[in-house]
């Protein structure tokens, strides 16, 4: 999971020196995020069926290949198109990841254990985060960006070794096979209300994703590595957060935390435009956008699972990751425009925005499936 997004990371940690050093406007830093999970959002129906077809771990160790491939040639992009060329490549595993990860989980996990074993699986993004933000920012420091980009190619590549050799083969429930009965390429019921959650909440994430970092070097005069640091800030909150909300998601509380950890994403979306006026507060926002709208994220694929038909939980783990991807498609394009014109303020507000139309989503829902329940329990 790590890997399948560590691009998005490495590009919003090390925007500040893409943006120096290969002359890329803030509005194509956006792109790039677009390009990636535009990609992603196209191929996860596909993605998802593949995965039911053959089995965990082939889908696993191809995800973390393609990975490598992807951030090899971003570091050696010499300019704007071949970058983006580059990360569309990288939506390629990011559609397979949730499908795989999903899939294994539920051969081989018993259901007690899956919310808190996901909240795990979904900490491996947040970890990306920390890598791209600390370690693999300060490595750019040291030898430049290309190096650090070509430091995570290369352990992609020694990780897809070990899947190969370590993880097993698919057997049982997750034995690759063509799922009973037809397969829906657009999301129904449970499934469509998290996809549209997930749109909404993703239109958010890849903002602050993309340009927290640009913020804090630009707007709030912080030196590259602090403003790196940030991201890693993120990433550590997200993985706290991720653990903690997967854990407390059990089936009669689950349904009601997207929603309230939206409600929360919009108090940090606004703590990253008061940072304006009081800069210290850019790093509790971060905190807070790690624990409240990351965790979000972990929280839908637990009720994924939940709710999976029977032998298709690739199939609606894609459709509500192909949600997902097409907010961090969406997102970016829209805050760029309003970067280049420095207007980070109005930025923070549409992000805001999103998140409390995503809160609305969630919350809407809820009181849905309660209806629902009751409804049943009558009958």
């Amino acid at each position: 999971m790590a890997f399948s997004m560590l691009q998005l990371f490495l590009l919003g940690a090390l925007g500040p020196r893409l943006v120096d050093e290969l002359d890329v406007s803030p509005t194509t830093l956006g792109l790039t995020t677009t390009i990636g999970f535009g990609t992603a959002a196209v191929l996860s129906p596909v993605g998802g069926r593949i995965v039911d077809r053959v089995g965990q771990r082939r889908a696993l160790v191809a995800l973390l290949l393609l990975s490598a491939v992807a951030l090899a040639l971003i570091g050696a992009a010499p300019g704007a198109g071949f970058l983006l060329a580059a990360v569309a490549l990288g939506g390629l595993p990011q559609a397979l990841a949730n499908p795989a990860t999903n899939k294994a989980i539920l051969a081989s996990v018993e259901p007690a254990r899956r919310g808190a074993v996901t909240g795990v699986k979904q900490s491996g993004v947040q970890l990306g985060a920390f890598a791209a933000g600390l370690p693999l920012a300060a490595l750019a420091g040291w030898f430049g960006w290309r190096a650090a980009v070509w430091t995570a190619a290369f352990a992609a590549v020694v990780t897809a070794v070990w899947a190969l050799r370590a993880l097993p083969g698919a057997t049982g429930s997750a034995a690759p096979g063509r799922p009973a009965g037809p397969v829906p390429l657009l999301p129904r019921g449970a499934i469509a209300w998290l996809a549209a959650f997930s749109l909404l909440l993703g239109c958010g994430i890849a903002s602050v994703n993309t340009y927290l970092a640009l913020y804090g070097a630009h707007r709030l005069d912080l030196p590259p590595g602090a403003a790196g640091a940030l991201v890693a800030v993120l990433g550590v909150a997200g993985i706290a957060g991720r653990l903690a909300w997967s854990r407390a998601a059990t089936p009669g509380r689950a349904p009601w935390l997207p929603g309230w950890l939206a409600a929360g994403a919009v108090g940090a979306a606004l703590l990253l435009a008061a940072a304006a006026a009081a800069a210290a507060l850019v790093w509790l926002a971060a905190v807070a956008v790690g624990v409240f709208a990351v965790s979000a994220n972990a929280v839908s694929m637990v009720l994924v699972m939940q709710r999976a038909a029977p032998g298709r939980a690739g199939q609606d783990s894609a459709l509500v990751s192909a949600g997902f991807f097409a907010g961090f498609a969406l997102g970016p394009p829209v805050f760029g425009v309003l970067a280049d014109a420095g207007r980070y303020g109005w930025g923070w507000a549409l992000v805001a925005a999103e998140f409390a139309g995503a809160c609305a989503v969630g919350l809407t829902w809820a009181v849905r499936e309660r209806g629902a329940g009751r409804r049943a329990g009558e009958a």
